[in-house]
């Protein structure tokens, strides 16, 4: 893994490139100025070494020269995948790069950034911008469900003017919405469900959940399920149950147990608990496991899976009821159940896991999901649209 400092040009003065340690990376991550901006664990550099088959560049940008010069003001991790037959490249930044989206002049670190990828032979960049878009309430969603309902249906109860603008400004500079409307051009989600944590009580958090909620984890409790931590000695039986889990709901994620070992080690070796999993125990057999990863003041609930049997006792609930509690007991300022559906129509199956996230009394936003653009030159556009055209035979 090679890593970078970008330190991005003002007006007519020059970017400079210096080499960085991922410690260095890392340090920004944790400091005070590197946390304001919300840096999600698919920007951690452990992430390069869950992506294997991807090469990876650690980016940073510093300030002008002058006092201070040398602080990262913002980092990227940058993935890359070779266009097979070709020495070209294609750069991706999961939910990156962790930068300042209010700056007016997003020119003055994106700029740096094309210039450098080009150089490396990259021929299209694809970027998740942090911002959120628009948001809806539980309560405004669960009055509003529907036969053939969708979220774009409902007007959101917020409308980020950050993430507006920034839309907007990519747009202006050639980048393109994946998928436009439609989500599934995303890698990542681009609808979440986030529960906030920030300046609530637990008392705050138990009242926030809806009624079934509550029952359900009274009667997890009293059937006397118990939810405890597990570590990679019980990583197989969490994915004997995620196979049960996909084959019962419709989906399939298509990762191994090798990644999830290996993801496991890597964002823990990074940072001792970064990852842990969770286990619902019930007579003494597990029948439930999620994982939860934490980065500064967020707290992810990643994956869940639980079996087909002795579902009425409720182990899921039990699991999401001790990670809020915990995420909030470790200052978390939100927690974020990651992606949900966008249909509101009870009779469509992926609706369920959006009306169980609902329960939590949190919020679905709509993130500014993932764009894309090509480097300049013909050659890049041609790999372009070819690259393209691979994905919509895949």
């Amino acid at each position: 893994m090679s890593a970078l400092l970008v330190t991005a040009s003002r007006g007519q003065r020059e970017a400079r490139l210096e080499p960085i340690s991922p410690e260095a990376y890392r340090a920004f991550l944790a400091s005070r100025a590197g946390s304001a901006l919300g840096p999600g664990f698919l920007q951690c550099p452990s992430w390069a070494e869950v992506k294997d088959g991807w090469q990876a560049r650690l980016l940073g940008w510093g300030p002008e020269a002058g006092p201070g010069a040398g602080e990262l003001s913002g980092v990227a991790l940058v993935l890359l995948r070779q266009l097979p037959g070709t020495r070209k490249y294609f750069a991706y930044l999961p939910e990156g790069p962790v930068a300042d989206w209010t700056d007016p002049d997003i020119d003055g670190w994106l700029d740096p950034l094309l210039r450098h990828l080009r150089g490396c032979g990259v021929f299209a960049v694809r970027i998740g911008p942090a911002p959120a878009y628009r948001g809806w309430h539980a309560a405004a969603l669960k009055a509003r469900t529907g036969p053939g309902r969708r979220l774009s249906d409902v007007l959101a109860s917020e409308v980020d003017p950050l993430g507006t603008a920034v839309a907007d400004r990519l747009r202006a500079r050639g980048w393109r919405r994946c998928g436009g409307d439609d989500e599934d051009g995303d890698a990542q989600p681009r609808y979440v469900f986030r529960v906030p944590l920030a300046g609530r009580s637990r008392e705050d958090l138990w009242q926030g959940l809806n009624q079934e909620w509550r029952r359900n984890i009274r009667r997890a409790h009293k059937a006397g399920v118990r939810v405890e931590l597990g570590g990679p000695a019980e990583l197989p039986e969490f994915y004997r149950l995620l196979r049960i889990t996909e084959e019962r709901d419709g989906f399939r994620l298509g990762r191994s147990l090798a990644y999830y070992e290996r993801q496991y080690a890597a964002l823990n070796a990074e940072e001792p608990g970064r990852m842990r999993l969770y286990l619902a125990r019930h007579q003494g057999e597990i029948l439930a496991a999620h994982t939860m990863i934490t980065v500064g003041r967020r707290v992810w609930y990643q994956t869940g899976a639980s079996a087909d049997h002795r579902r009425e006792v409720r182990p899921s609930n039990a699991l999401q009821w001790q990670m809020l509690l915990d995420a909030h007991d470790r200052g978390a300022e939100v927690y974020d159940m990651r992606g949900v559906p966008s249909t509101l129509d009870p009779d469509e199956r992926p609706f369920g896991l959006l009306r169980w996230k609902l329960g939590t009394g949190g919020q679905v936003v709509e993130t500014l999901g993932e764009w894309e653009t090509p480097l300049s030159g013909t050659a890049n556009h041609a790999l372009y649209r070819a690259f393209q055209l691979y994905l919509a035979r895949r």
